[in-house]
């Protein structure tokens, strides 16, 4: 399942943009209860604003909130900005760590929000057990568990640590793009002969592949052996 989610998914990348450490732990932790894109809308105009984490530290509440507030909790995520921003500047000298155990006492930077930083800023190994990874690999049946922690564990457990980042990202794609909440598409699923789920979502080729989502519809269906 891992090879054809390699095959299946080659674009797969975080897909929250971002040119320094800072600014993807920013980024990751804006995400929350929002999307990537509704992100990547907002943080061009915060990066070019702030750029240090002193510069979040000292920032003008209001005027943060505001730049805010397209993404919903505004308020609390100036909060916790300005906090991540002061804690940095008090235990780190300005400079985001590196470590798991570091990253996660920071506010706002749980388990997950480190493993992508690790990851995707620092090229090291992590798995981001978000929502979709947490659908999918329970789907699959990669897993017997529920605890966002043991599932990293489990799942890591199967796979090459180099592996980790790209196998979270192509998760997630497949989660966003083929594997829905509410209605996966079955029927035009790369691995719909592995997936102990299959039925799950409609099976008929056609009805399954109008359900793709994304800008590669017509490649994920034909991988699939379905006329997009």
């Amino acid at each position: 399942m891992g090879r054809i989610l390699t095959e299946t998914h080659p674009d797969a990348h975080c897909e929250l943009d971002f040119t320094t450490p800072l600014e993807l732990a920013v980024a990751t932790l804006l995400s929350a209860q929002t999307t990537d894109v509704r992100v990547n809308e907002v943080t061009p105009k915060l990066f070019a604003r702030y750029t240090t984490a002193a510069e979040y530290a000292a920032a003008d509440r209001a005027e943060l909130e505001e730049m805010l507030r397209p993404l919903g909790f505004f308020r609390a995520k100036s909060d916790s900005l300005m906090k991540l921003g002061q804690v940095l500047v008090d235990k780190h000298k300005g400079v985001l760590p590196r470590r798991l155990s570091e990253l996660v006492e920071l506010p706002g930077i749980g388990r997950k929000t480190a493993n992508v930083i690790i990851g995707n800023a620092f090229g090291g190994a992590g798995i981001t057990t978000d929502t979709h990874f947490i659908r999918l690999t329970t789907r699959w049946a990669w897993h017997a568990e529920t605890d966002p922690v043991k599932i990293e564990f489990a799942v890591g457990a199967m796979f090459p640590r180099r592996e980790w980042t790209m196998l979270s990202h192509r998760v997630i794609f497949h989660g966003r793009r083929v594997c829905h909440a509410r209605k996966p598409a079955c029927g035009a699923c790369t691995l719909k002969k592995l997936c102990p789920s299959y039925g799950t979502g409609p099976t008929v080729p056609a009805e399954a592949a109008a359900l793709l989502k994304g800008p590669r519809v017509e490649e994920l269906a034909a991988a699939a052996g379905v006329a997009p």
